[in-house]
């Protein structure tokens, strides 16, 4: 295992993350520069049914590190678990998402380790020297910056979910599962996580989202994302937010969309009273279809939008709503 790259897969409520598998399309590309392996690493209790799921998207070898303190996640017990084994396997790089979970979890291994560190990450490459160059947004997203790693391992990188493509799913794909025995007790864990509660306005993840309908400074009140709900329970859509919305007190900061809130890459993003700042578009902009509601024909939003509605989303969302309604029960 030494020098190989390392995968950590994230999961939550029995599924894994998009991310997950970004992260392993990356490891996948990298190893075969390299001449070295890529592994999966599954930490939790119960967590070898989703080894499947991995070895169709690529993955070789999956190790489970199985302890019931790691149900939930716990940076304590995560931590501990990962710091033992890296120290002992000498792998030569960590790919981990850039979620909550990471960026909790990366520099606490980081300083354990006196392991290099890159962070939310949108583009991995080598050199011609073999070594690792990472390149992440700084600025608000206004510019980017390429860092090039030395020689010190492991290496530890968060990835920027949404941003890179996973790889392609071939379910007559198989691997290996190996498990690896944690011990842990609850003297090892000063932070216990007795349950996870959905926010009541929150009924899907956006950055797992197929479908996401966002509002601005355009909704002029948190009483009107009602209409924005509505046209997202048509159709199985997320409801997102920009920053302004979120600063008003619109919407939770849950629900925002960009730079300083969460990247998504949806298949169709309805952008409804959104102006199209740059911090909100390096959060969507690399959505597959963007359609725009605004009043204003010169708003940044159109110069990225595959289709611009001109015109008072008071009449238009509630128009496309009846529809939709229509075609998806026609």
């Amino acid at each position: 295992m030494a020098g190989e790259i390392w995968i950590l897969a994230e999961h939550k409520e029995g599924k894994l993350k998009r991310v997950s598998f970004e992260s392993l399309g990356q490891g996948l590309i990298l190893a075969e520069k390299l001449k070295t392996e890529c592994s999966v690493f599954l930490l939790g209790h119960e967590v070898e049914k989703l080894a499947t799921e991995l070895f169709h998207h690529g993955a070789k070898k999956v190790y489970c590190l199985e302890n019931s303190h790691l149900k939930n996640y716990t940076s304590d017990g995560y931590a501990a678990a990962l710091t033992n084994l890296i120290n002992e396997k000498k792998p030569r790089l960590l790919i981990m998402g850039a979620t909550f979970q990471g960026k909790d979890l990366a520099p606490k291994l980081s300083a354990r380790l006196k392991a290099p560190l890159f962070v939310d990450c949108i583009e991995l490459s080598l050199n011609d020297k073999e070594k690792l160059e990472a390149t992440r947004p700084v600025y608000g997203g206004k510019a980017y910056m390429k860092v090039t790693g030395n020689d010190a391992l492991p290496q530890i990188v968060s990835i920027r979910p949404n941003v890179m493509t996973p790889p392609g799913k071939d379910e007559s794909l198989t691997g290996a599962v190996e498990e690896i025995p944690v011990e842990l007790n609850s003297k090892d864990i000063r932070t216990i996580v007795k349950e996870f509660m959905l926010d009541a306005g929150t009924k899907l993840d956006l950055t797992e989202a197929r479908v996401i309908v966002s509002g601005g400074r355009g909704m002029k009140g948190s009483e009107n994302f009602k209409i924005l709900e509505e046209l997202a329970d048509i159709l199985g859509a997320a409801v997102g937010a920009s920053r302004a919305a979120v600063d008003a007190g619109w919407r939770n900061h849950a629900a925002q969309v960009g730079q300083t809130g969460k990247t998504v890459t949806p298949e169709l993003y309805i952008a409804c009273g959104i102006s199209g700042a740059v911090q909100h578009l390096a959060g969507m902009s690399t959505s597959k279809y963007i359609v725009a509601i605004n009043k204003d024909p010169d708003a940044n939003i159109f110069k990225v939008a595959d289709y611009g509605i001109v015109g008072d989303l008071f009449e238009i969302v509630p128009l496309l709503s009846g529809e939709f309604k229509n075609l998806l029960n026609a």
